[in-house]
C-alpha cells in the first residue's frame, strides 16, 4: 500500500533529520511528496468527497516542504500521524467492502482490481 511506503519513507526521514544527514532527508521527504501527490493525482473527482481528500493532500504537502526546509522532525511527525490515520481508515474500509456479499463489483476491485469481475462471475462466489 502506497500509505506504508510513504510512512516508511517519512520515518526515515526523521531519522536522517535527528541524524543531521540533511541529504537523505531531503530524498525521503520528496518520495513522500510523490506519493502524496500520486494520491492527489489520482482522485476520483466525480465524488464530492474527493474535493475533502484534496485539501488533506495540499495540506500535507505544504507541511512536508516545511519540514524539508526546516528539517524539522516534528514537522514530518505531524505529516506521518495524518498518514498513519488515512492508511488505518482505508485498511477499515476495505475489510468492510471485502465482507460486503452482496456488492461483487467492489468485492472484485478490493480483490485486485476489474480483472478478477470476470472470475467472480464465472464462479458465482
Amino acid at each position: 500500500m502506497l500509505y506504508d511506503g510513504a510512512i516508511k519513507f517519512g520515518n526515515v526521514a526523521i531519522l536522517a533529520m535527528e541524524n543531521k544527514d540533511p541529504a537523505k532527508a531531503h530524498e525521503n521527504i520528496v518520495k513522500v511528496e510523490k506519493i502524496i501527490q500520486n494520491f492527489r493525482d489520482t482522485l476520483d473527482r466525480k465524488y464530492a468527497v474527493s474535493q475533502e481528500f484534496e485539501n488533506v493532500y495540499v495540506y500535507l504537502l505544504r507541511r512536508c516542504h516545511e519540514a524539508n526546509v526546516a528539517k524539522d522532525p516534528e514537522i514530518m511527525e505531524e505529516v506521518l500521524k495524518h498518514l498513519r490515520s488515512m492508511r488505518d481508515n482505508w485498511k477499515e474500509v476495505m475489510k468492510k467492502v471485502a465482507g460486503d456479499k452482496s456488492n461483487p463489483v467492489a468485492q472484485a476491485r478490493v480483490a485486485g482490481g476489474q480483472g478478477n469481475l470476470g472470475a467472480y462471475k464465472r464462479t458465482g462466489t
